[in-house]
């Protein structure tokens, strides 16, 4: 028994101080002096790994000059839910720019085999109460979301709103008008009272910069633009033209993991190349119980909505209403149902950090506070024992799984399980067991290099025909670079320069110096889970607003400076400890590849989705429109 199994009065199955040093050991070797350098920008000789494969191309249409009421500038589910919900508020002067050749977003992008969603269908595709669309699995695949944006655009009439196949290129603030001039890639000059950003938060692809990665001669693609051209099959997979093909796979990731096993179904022989293997538990989906579904009353989404993401926070509640491996895990970091962790927490970093009014300063609430920060700490003990246990568990299904004893200790990730996106996979795995797959682990270093004619690491090359990028998205570049587009504000001012000392924001959706904007992305505002529902929520705040400015004639709305300052102190104080965390976790866009610049005003809002959306119910009930500057000259 080790000495923190003491501690806790029980026996431990393994041994808390030889995990911690080996999660250390893998970590440090996985971290690179280059960071977000090791990744090229898709421009010039890459530019076409972000062409879009899904379209005829050639497609012309007059360049459109007028005035609009509001720009929403991206088609995925938060352009979708402003649309929605501008409509719902009697807005129908609005316009969608979208540079896909449909509504989707990151759901139109990644068509690759076996893409579906790991959030549960229930929770995570929104509006399903006001569209009567009832989901045919618990976990909905890409086709059917497909199906369902287009259900939505159905529903609020988007089409005839929108601008597809169109790339925004700049968006000037214009004082003497109080509008924004937008330009697009066909000619397009939108004059805007309101513009909505919701350009996603992971879009770019982005391509390891490995040396001779230009020099290949086979075939290769990101997996955000498949090419079933290339491949055969569907999203289902199927992929009959690789029956001849040797295929490499570059990355390990959330993507990977869903198209693996269709490869290994059908290439001809297929190289998978890791630097660091993915947590990979039970999927276990169903189709929906017609019987279930039929007997739900009225507001049982937004009830499942919130029970998930209170779990998902650490909040209390009397039941798991969907009882999967995300709530399961989160029920086991916080000590089950009905714990009131953040309480806590909160509690704690008040204690540390010295938080205290002078009503705080008196001796006897300072030591309870003390008190608590000790017993806080307690708690974190025993969550990292929660999370030890769990990953023992993961890393043993490895086991269970691969027949071949050292490709299935390859696979097992030694790290905290939310230091990356945990997945949940039934097929991946034994993809491994197949004669025709092969892992090449790379011991967190990656690939050397690219030949002509293959893939080398170790010294060694593997000859493929098609090389296959499941590298993922850019996270923490600039802005406007991921974008696509400039954005200049009042004077000139650009997001480039707003932010190049940390967000400063209000509420997460305002900045000081880009009036009439909104700013749809997880910094400084709540974050979900299911991401469906902050977008939701923005959606619905952003049309309050727009309907208020209307109501009472004003023309111009801007965060005030105090605002803004006092936003970003709030998001500072409220920052969760999470620095120790991330420094302690293996590289990966969580963490910005290993390199922590901890910038607490460059986070999520630290009291958790649920208590930021009250704070925003609140503020809308009482209907002053608080920290914005409103004007009504034109």
């Amino acid at each position: 028994m080790t000495s923190t199994a003491a501690q806790q009065g029980g026996t431990l199955n393994f041994d808390p101080q030889a995990l911690r040093e080996k999660y250390r050991l893998e970590r440090d070797k996985r971290i690179r002096a280059d960071g977000n350098d090791q990744y090229v920008e898709v421009t010039g000789d890459f530019s076409h790994y972000v062409d879009d494969p899904y379209i005829t191309p050639g497609m012309t249409r007059d360049s459109v000059v007028r005035d609009v009421e509001v720009v929403i500038i991206g088609g995925g589910f938060g352009g979708m839910l402003a649309a929605a919900r501008l409509r719902d508020a009697g807005i129908t002067d609005f316009m969608l720019i979208e540079k896909g050749g449909g509504f989707g977003g990151t759901w139109y992008w990644n068509r690759y085999p076996g893409a579906s969603c790991d959030i549960e269908a229930y929770v995570y595709l929104p509006l399903l109460e006001e569209t009567g669309f009832v989901p045919r699995q618990k976990y909905t695949n890409a086709e059917e979301t497909l199906e369902y944006c287009e259900v939505l655009a159905q529903r609020y009439r988007l089409h005839e709103h929108a601008l597809l196949q169109t790339q925004v290129r700049q968006v000037v603030w214009q004082e003497s008008s109080r509008r924004w001039q937008v330009v697009t890639d066909r000619g397009d000059q939108l004059q805007a009272r309101f513009v909505i950003h919701s350009n996603g938060p992971l879009n770019r692809p982005k391509l390891p910069a490995i040396k001779g990665i230009d020099q290949f001669k086979g075939h290769t693609f990101h997996t955000s633009r498949w090419d079933y051209a290339y491949t055969g099959g569907t999203t289902f997979g199927d992929l009959s033209q690789l029956a001849d093909k040797r295929v490499a796979v570059i990355g390990t990731g959330a993507t990977a993991v869903q198209c693996v096993p269709h490869l290994a179904a059908s290439a001809k022989a297929l190289y998978v190349f890791q630097r660091t293997p993915s947590s990979i538990d039970v999927r276990d989906n169903q189709p929906t119980n017609p019987d279930w579904i039929s007997k739900q009353t009225p507001g049982w989404q937004k009830r499942r909505q919130t029970n998930f993401e209170s779990i998902m926070s650490g909040l209390p509640v009397k039941e798991d209403l969907v009882g999967d491996g995300w709530t399961e895990a989160f029920r086991n970091l916080f000590g089950g149902l009905g714990d009131s962790m953040p309480s806590k927490a909160r509690l704690a970093l008040w204690a540390v950090q010295g938080v205290f009014s002078s009503k705080r300063r008196e001796r006897g609430l300072k030591q309870y506070l003390m008190d608590r920060a000790i017993q806080y700490m307690g708690l974190m003990q025993k969550m990292e024992m929660a999370d030890f246990e769990k990953m023992e568990k993961v890393r043993a299904r490895a086991d269970e799984v691969v027949l071949e004893k050292s490709t299935a200790e390859s696979l097992k990730p030694y790290y905290r399980q939310f230091c990356k996106r945990p997945c949940f996979h039934d097929e991946y795995l034994k993809s491994f067991n197949r004669d025709s797959v092969t892992l090449v682990d790379t011991d967190g270093r990656g690939v050397e290099t690219f030949t002509e004619t293959g893939v080398v690491f170790d010294g060694e090359e593997y000859e493929v025909d098609c090389i296959i990028f499941a590298t993922g998205f850019e996270v923490g570049t600039d802005y406007s670079r991921r974008a696509g587009y400039s954005i200049e504000g009042v004077n000139g001012l650009t997001v480039t320069e707003k932010w190049q000392d940390g967000m400063a924001t209000f509420h997460g959706l305002h900045a000081r110096g880009f009036p009439n904007s909104f700013f749809f992305g997880p910094i400084q505002s709540g974050f979900t889970a299911a991401f469906t529902y902050a977008l939701d929520e923005n959606s619905i705040h952003a049309a309050y607003i727009i309907e208020q400015l209307q109501k009472r004639g004003a023309t111009r709305v801007e965060a005030s400076a105090k605002a803004e300052s006092n936003w970003v102190k709030t998001v500072i104080q409220k920052a969760r400890l999470t620095e120790d965390f991330q420094k302690s976790c293996t590289p990966g866009y969580y963490n910005n590849e290993g390199h922590v610049q901890f910038q607490p005003q460059n986070t999520f809002y630290g009291g958790g989705p649920m208590e930021f959306f009250g704070l925003m119910a609140k503020w809308r009930r009482k209907g002053k429109l608080d920290g914005l500057e409103l004007s009504t000259h034109e």
